[in-house]
This record gives structure tokens, C-alpha cells and sequence, in this order.
């Protein structure tokens, strides 16, 4: 016996119609708005000022992804506070696709784990795919009398008052990464920040500082053309494009295995067939041989991932800089 009435089936019957056409419709719209995308030009927001590395990187992925999807993808520089800014303007921006961000180790690993963020480094964003990774270097003003890690730890003890390393900004790896080397070869120098790693270039080739924790990425052209002096590289081993700069681990401090990666994010809530599209189109720009050669020969290896990858790396990311900063004490003023 049915549990209906003869009066309730037409009702039923017409809720079942009409529920099933919402899902068909539904499904319909997703798969259009991924096919659709994009259909006018797409911001892509950058945490830094105009030049250096990630700045770099972000203008060649822009330019890559017009050509691929004949919109035209705009980089727009949003430098200032380690990232914060760059990343509240994302997590605030429409999740439609037309706002997405190159984060960093900076804004999505170190700024969570040393500070009180506005927003959810993980929950706030839409994780799209890891764009690659590089080093960090100790790279010191060209006219200092040191020529090696040791010499530079000696100096650093007998000059605190005179010595001065600059960053990208606070909370940033180029401002952690000399916090961590500097409680473990104890001596002190004075952090000054900056907006972005360009300016902190300027002034550490102009004397202003005398030192500087950057990606081996953006600071192989300085090194190459003596403006600046590389002491040692973090990382397992020794980096194939720069072999003669030592690691960490082989001049005796363990630990430093940080390094400046890069990654494509959205709004939270960005719809899954424009997350699924982003993602496959940037990985075959990180696959193709042109970006590919144009990029390790830099010091900057490119990582195709799913977004889930991606969103697994930048939690295990946050974890291990924040045991860091507990473990070790560091302080972030």
C-alpha cells in the first residue's frame, strides 16, 4: 500500500519534477561557469612591491595565463605588512574567480604562526594550486670585510650596535629565517623592515643594512654580478645553480630547511569548476618546458599540485614554523 494519498501524489509527484530539474539546472550552471571562465579580466594580487622574485614570478605566471585563456590577467602589486594586506584584500574580495593572489611562505606560513592575522590563513582562502619553491640565502653588503659564515657571526658579536639585516617584512621568512640563525649563533643586529624584498635589496647593496635573508631565486642576479656576497644557502644540500655557496647543515647549524615557496589562492567559497580550470592551467604552465628552463636555471623549481595538495602544504607549513617560533623563543615585534 503506498503511504500516499491519491490528493498527495500529484503533490509529490510535481516536488520530485521540480527538485529534480534545481539539481539538473544546478549542475548545468557549474559546469557553464567553469567553461565561461574567464569572460573579462582576472586581478591577480601580489603581496609585495613591483620587483624582485615573487614579483617576477607573478608577472610571467599573469602573462602565461592570458595567453592560455585570452583574458587578460593583471598584476596588482599590494605590498605592506608581511603579506596582511595583500591577503585581507583577497579573503574580502567576491569569490567569483576575477580576485585571486600569489601567496607565500610569508602570508600563508610564517605570518600565521608568529601573529594575530584578520583573517584565517586556511579557512578565509580557496587553496588553487603550488607554484614552485626556492631557497633562502645569507647574502651580506658587498664592502663588508667577511668572507665567510664564521667571519660573519664573529662581526656580527663585536658590532651589534653598528649591524643592521633587512626584510620583506615582519613575520615574513626573510625576517624569520634571521630571528631563527640569530638565536642559534647568538648575537644581535637591528631588523629593519620593508615594503617588500626590492627596496631591502636597494639598501642592503646601498650600505643602509649590512645583511639580508632572501630567496636564492631573487638574489642570483645581485650575487652573480658581486653587488652583494652569499654566505651560506638553507636546504639539505647544496643548490645546483649556485654550487659554491655552502649550506647551513655543512658549516654546523641543523635546522635550517626553510624555503620561500609560492602558490595560487582565491577567496574562500571560489566555485569548483573555476578552482579545477585555474588549477589545470597552471599546471601546464609549471609542466612546459619553456617556464620550466626559464625558472630552475634561477634556483626556483616549479611543483604542480591538486589544490588538496596544496592546501595540505600550507597547513603543515604553519605547523612547523609555529613549533619553530615556540620551541626556539623567537620573538616577532
Amino acid at each position: 500500500m503506498s503511504i500516499f494519498s491519491n490528493r498527495q501524489k500529484p503533490v509529490f509527484i510535481l516536488s520530485t519534477i521540480f527538485f529534480s530539474l534545481w539539481i539538473s539546472l544546478g549542475s548545468h550552471s557549474s559546469l557553464a561557469q567553469g567553461n565561461s571562465y574567464p569572460n573579462k579580466p582576472v586581478k591577480m594580487i601580489t603581496p609585495v612591491a613591483a620587483g624582485g622574485g615573487l614579483d617576477n614570478i607573478a608577472r610571467a605566471l599573469a602573462d602565461r595565463l592570458t595567453r592560455a585563456t585570452g583574458q587578460s590577467f593583471i598584476v596588482d602589486n599590494q605590498g605592506g605588512g608581511g603579506g596582511v594586506i595583500a591577503s585581507l584584500s583577497t579573503a574580502k574580495a567576491a569569490p567569483d574567480g576575477y580576485t585571486l593572489m600569489v601567496a607565500y611562505v610569508g602570508s600563508h606560513g610564517t605570518n600565521p604562526a608568529t601573529r594575530k592575522l584578520p583573517f584565517d590563513a586556511i579557512k578565509d582562502f580557496t587553496p588553487i594550486g603550488l607554484i614552485g619553491a626556492t631557497p633562502n640565502v645569507l647574502v651580506i653588503n658587498q664592502d663588508l670585510p667577511i668572507k665567510t659564515l664564521k667571519e660573519f657571526v664573529a662581526y656580527a658579536q663585536k658590532n651589534p650596535a653598528r649591524f643592521s639585516y633587512g626584510s620583506a617584512g615582519p613575520g615574513t621568512l626573510t625576517h624569520l629565517a634571521m630571528e631563527q640563525f640569530k638565536h642559534e649563533a647568538k648575537f644581535f643586529c637591528v631588523h629593519v623592515p620593508y615594503r617588500g624584498i626590492a627596496p631591502a635589496f636597494t639598501d642592503l647593496m646601498g650600505g643602509q643594512t649590512q645583511a639580508m635573508f632572501p630567496s636564492l631565486f631573487a638574489a642570483l642576479p645581485y650575487i652573480n654580478t658581486n653587488k652583494m656576497r652569499a654566505l651560506a644557502v638553507t636546504g639539505p644540500k647544496r643548490n645546483p645553480v649556485a654550487p659554491n655557496i655552502p649550506t647551513f647543515k655543512e658549516l654546523g647549524y641543523e635546522g635550517f630547511e626553510g624555503q620561500q615557496w609560492y602558490g595560487l589562492i582565491g577567496p574562500a567559497k571560489l566555485p569548483e569548476p573555476i578552482v579545477t580550470k585555474l588549477n589545470a592551467e597552471l599546471n601546464k604552465i609549471l609542466s612546459s618546458p619553456e617556464f620550466f628552463d626559464k625558472f630552475s636555471s634561477e634556483a626556483f623549481i616549479p611543483m604542480p599540485t591538486t589544490p588538496q595538495q596544496f592546501g595540505t602544504y600550507m597547513k603543515d607549513d604553519i605547523a612547523r614554523w609555529s613549533k619553530l617560533v615556540k620551541d626556539r623563543n623567537i620573538e616577532i615585534e
